[in-house]
């Protein structure tokens, strides 16, 4: 790329955001220049961010000529006067308000009246950070996700007042770079944290009512869902301390929205300084003597009693499977459940009591098999609260006859994965509904910035919307909380069919 006065980018700010921020762009051949209240700070981050550069030599990411000329773009300034010929200022200093008022209002009497201000701030306002400006029109936010040089998504917020064309200059400049640039209105956790409010508090939720816990909570997430981390993994990642401010925060700037109801479980475990890997201790314990995570549980398996003579439930998603299944492990298939010993269900959205009261079944030989994931995943063995001992183990011997594992929970409507599932695509939906972003973006934002198999929306097609509408609809009706009402653009396109990628009609 040619260096010129359009390519000159400047960072305030050379903490361990700003030093990814300035070594990103310097890579990717713009002129950085880069200033910080600390000279130290900025002698630090040159060195660091040369560093950095010449490793990846090393790991044949790029050549010498590259990092030479990459480290030759950064330009460490001594007084923040120094950055007044940048296009682009992106700031990356102390996340509080007052600061980042302060320090715009600076910026505004230092550069041209055509420069973008751009705040990589992750939790507040942009509108509120360009209230003081004089050309509010120029400030938008450009939030990097840490580490900034693997994380490959940078989020480009449109305040209130923001001008398209400085949106437009903003993802332009990303799109010089290696990554993704979704663009995302100025509400709370803006798009990303947003989206990944359904797996925190609807793990928590599980484990407030004793469904499950916490570490097959994460199991079935990882094994049956296909995430890469639980819940609490997550939890214990993030560090708990912070995660439950910003759990805090984003449910009392969407006024006490029930989706995004924080957990009375998580401040005594702020109180007793269980932030997780940070202070050793967590959901799970860390150091040298700690177990390591993701274990096989050690359940032992009972064997099948003889004469077992089981129903399924005719409407299961998984009829013939489930057949199979019974008839290779050995046991008699009833038609009808009147002589049957165990009467397997596969409910959506619902309990295995209130599965067993709409089919007058009796409870004591109920138990349900989660139809979301596929028989060769983990599997997800649920019983009512009077389900026989002797049902329950002939269940557990009968799923547990082939390779997929089986975790056994509580009664619980909608399971474990289906809630998490349903929740997240539910909040991905209600984004999309906002206008908060588009539906590709809403997808590849959670995809590459959480980490996540799917998109929300892509997640959702693939259970089916009518599917996921069944599971929020059936959550809604037995526990009666409204954080499981379905958003208007998935209750909307499961009634017609259509794909959650299908994007609104244009009114124009």
């Amino acid at each position: 790329m040619d260096r010129d006065a359009n390519h000159t980018v400047a960072v305030i700010g050379a903490g361990a955001m700003g030093r990814g921020i300035i070594q990103l762009f310097a890579q990717s051949g713009h002129t950085v220049k880069f200033f910080d209240a600390s000279e130290a700070a900025v002698a630090d981050a040159h060195a660091f961010v040369s560093d950095m550069l010449h490793s990846k030599v090393d790991k044949g990411r790029m050549s010498q000529t590259d990092v030479d000329q990459a480290i030759a773009n950064l330009v460490p300034c001594e007084a923040l006067g120094d950055i007044a010929d940048c296009n682009i200022v992106v700031e990356a200093v102390l996340e509080d308000l007052e600061v980042k008022q302060s320090l715009f209002a600076q910026l505004e009497g230092v550069v041209s009246s055509s420069a973008i201000l751009a705040s990589n701030t992750s939790s507040l306002l942009v509108t509120e950070i360009a209230a003081h400006c004089q050309h509010p029109e120029r400030v938008a936010g450009l939030h990097f996700f840490n580490p900034v040089p693997a994380m490959r998504l940078v989020e480009i917020i449109s305040a209130v007042r923001t001008a398209d064309a400085t949106v437009e200059k903003l993802r332009t400049l990303i799109d010089t770079t290696t990554h993704r640039a979704v663009l995302a209105q100025d509400q709370p956790g803006f798009l990303v944290n947003h989206a990944g409010r359904g797996l925190y508090t609807e793990g928590l939720r599980i484990l407030e009512e004793q469904a499950a816990s916490h570490d097959d909570i994460d199991r079935l997430m990882r094994e049956a869902a296909g995430f890469r981390m639980g819940p609490f993994e997550l939890l214990d990642l993030t560090g708990l301390d912070v995660s439950s401010k910003v759990m805090q925060s984003i449910y009392d700037q969407f006024q006490q929205e029930p989706r995004f109801r924080p957990s009375s479980l998580i401040p005594p475990r702020v109180a007793a300084g269980l932030f997780g890997r940070k202070t050793n201790e967590g959901w799970y314990q860390y150091g040298p003597d700690a177990q390591a995570l993701g274990g096989q549980d050690k359940r032992s398996l009972p064997s099948l009693t003889a004469n077992n003579r089981i129903w399924i439930d005719p409407t299961a998603d998984r009829y013939n499977e489930l057949i199979e299944l019974v008839v290779q492990a050995g046991a008699t298939v009833e038609q009808t459940a009147d002589n049957a010993t165990l009467l397997l269900l596969q409910p959506w959205g619902i309990d295995v009591s209130q599965a067993c009261a709409d089919l007058k079944l009796d409870a004591r030989l109920c138990v349900a098999l989660d139809p979301l994931p596929t028989l060769n995943q983990r599997r997800t063995l649920m019983l009512s609260p009077i389900t026989s001992i002797q049902a329950r183990d002939d269940a557990l011997a009968l799923l547990s006859n082939g390779d997929a594992p089986v975790t056994v929970i509580n009664d619980s409507p909608g399971f474990v994965v289906q809630r998490i599932v349903a929740t997240i695509v539910n909040i991905g939906t209600n984004i999309a509904q906002r206008g908060i972003a588009s539906p590709d973006d809403i997808d590849d934002a959670v995809r590459i910035g959480l980490g996540y198999p799917h998109g929300p929306l892509s997640l959702g097609d693939s259970i089916g919307p009518k599917k996921v509408m069944a599971i929020l609809e059936g959550l809604q009706r037995v526990t009666g909380d409204p954080r499981y009402r379905p958003s208007q653009w998935l209750r909307r396109r499961a009634l017609l069919g259509e794909s959650l990628l299908t994007p609104e009609t244009s009114r124009h």
